[in-house]
């Protein structure tokens, strides 16, 4: 999109805004949950028979969240906001997120019910999505099905017990399959999680749940917040009230289908912390065997993995949305450059780009010369098991996987270039 077509659209955007009724303030106050668990609560009250429940994500409860709930009381769409990790004094982190009690949660929900008389839409984004499906199958599990829980929206949902090891198959909650509510899924394209989908909602679905998913071009995960967005992720992040009033219409289409809610009374548990783990280069365990990599560069000839054996091979996915891609990229470059003579090469797999937005990134950002290799489709990150970006795979002169990680790192540490010039002297 060209600069003055954004100018234009954006100042078109605040002129509108401007000629709306002032936004709603917030009203303050504490929900009791039990004897020993206090909610702080921020409400921004409309007159429309919903009302959004926004549970916090692993980045806490956010300013532009609040600025979206002053704008959706625009449009006759109540907010409440809890602060589900300040009740248990914990930091915004991913496992603090997880740590919270389901049945605090559910009894929330409960609470909100009863104040606001309104039917209730869930609402979660990245590990706060988790956090609102607990709440709602143990609310079920609790209080039997009822048109008073209408729905949720998961924007950019991680419903991954953690990031797998490079290779390695990901586990679902154990949530996921067991839920049973109208879903509608907010998920940005440029994201390793949007090629995920085909998991997460035949998961969501196996127990009766319909989902609906939104991808959203040109957007990362986290646009609304991001502090690097781009004018397309601004663009976005003004759209998002419209997406999330649509989802209204969508989930209330549901209103009347019954709901069956299979379990035992029991709170789901996770202890694990999301995108934690150390980035180092380690040893690979999963399946040695590389799975097929046969793509064309950006000249057009394929490259086959398959004739690449001899030489020891990093295998590295990217996109050029991606900071921490961008930023170990000059690295790796270098690393190239320091086996120049020797059997080594690197394959840059990039994760369904346009060609020219490549080239432009390349001229533009980042000058390297080892092949770029064009994952149109997305089959080769699906078939490699890529959960996050960067992912790295080496593979040894003898075509089996060696090393792994996810994650950036300077591919010119010692460290890394020890173990690669162990695997070349093999």
């Amino acid at each position: 999109m060209k600069i003055k077509e954004y100018l234009l659209m954006l100042c078109t955007s605040i002129l509108l805004n401007s000629l709306l009724p002032m936004s709603a303030t917030a009203e303050n106050f504490d929900l009791s949950i039990n004897q020993e668990v206090e909610v702080a609560i921020q409400s921004y009250k409309a007159k429309g028979d919903s009302v959004f429940l926004w549970f916090p994500s692993e980045s806490g409860l956010l300013d532009q969240e609040k600025k979206l709930a002053r704008k959706l009381t625009k449009s006759n769409i109540e907010t409440w906001q809890a602060d589900m990790l300040g009740a248990y004094f914990l930091p915004a982190l991913g496992s603090s997120v997880d740590s919270v009690n389901s049945a605090d949660s559910a009894e929330l929900i409960e609470q909100v019910r009863l104040k606001s008389k309104k039917a209730i839409i869930l609402v979660g984004s990245g590990r706060g999505a988790a956090m609102a499906i607990k709440a709602a199958r143990t609310w079920q599990l609790k209080y039997g099905q009822s048109a008073k829980l209408a729905g949720a929206i998961l924007i950019s949902p991680k419903l991954f017990v953690e990031t797998p090891d490079p290779g390695k198959e990901g586990q679902l909650l154990s949530v996921v399959d067991k839920t049973n509510l109208p879903i509608v899924i907010i998920q940005p394209e440029n994201s390793p999680w949007r090629w995920k989908m085909g998991t997460i909602i035949p998961a969501l679905e196996k127990s009766g749940s319909h989902v609906y998913a939104w991808f959203l071009k040109n957007v990362r995960d986290r646009f609304y917040y991001r502090p690097d967005a781009t004018i397309a992720e601004d663009l976005m992040s003004q759209r998002l009230s419209f997406f999330m009033q649509s989802s209204i219409k969508l989930l209330k289409s549901y209103k009347d289908v019954p709901r069956i809610i299979r379990g035992e009374k029991s709170t789901e548990v996770v202890n694990k912390e999301d995108g934690k783990k150390e980035k180092k280069l380690r040893i690979y365990t999963g399946n040695p065997n590389p799975q097929a990599l046969n793509l064309d560069n950006l000249k057009g000839k394929k490259t086959n993995i398959k004739n690449l054996k001899g030489k020891v091979v990093l295998v590295n996915f990217w996109a050029s949305w991606c900071p921490p891609c961008v930023h170990e990229m000059p690295s790796m470059q270098r690393l190239s450059e320091l086996f120049t003579d020797k059997p080594f090469e690197i394959l840059a797999v990039n994760m369904a780009e346009d060609k020219q937005v490549i080239e432009k990134f390349l001229q533009e950002k980042v000058k390297v010369d080892f092949p770029i290799l064009l994952d149109k489709d997305g089959a080769a990150l699906k078939s490699w098991k890529v959960f996050a970006f960067p992912t790295s795979y080496i593979i040894g002169k003898q075509g089996k996987i060696r090393l792994a990680l996810f994650g950036s790192i300077d591919w010119m540490n010692a460290d890394v270039i020890k173990k690669i010039e162990k695997l070349i002297i093999e």
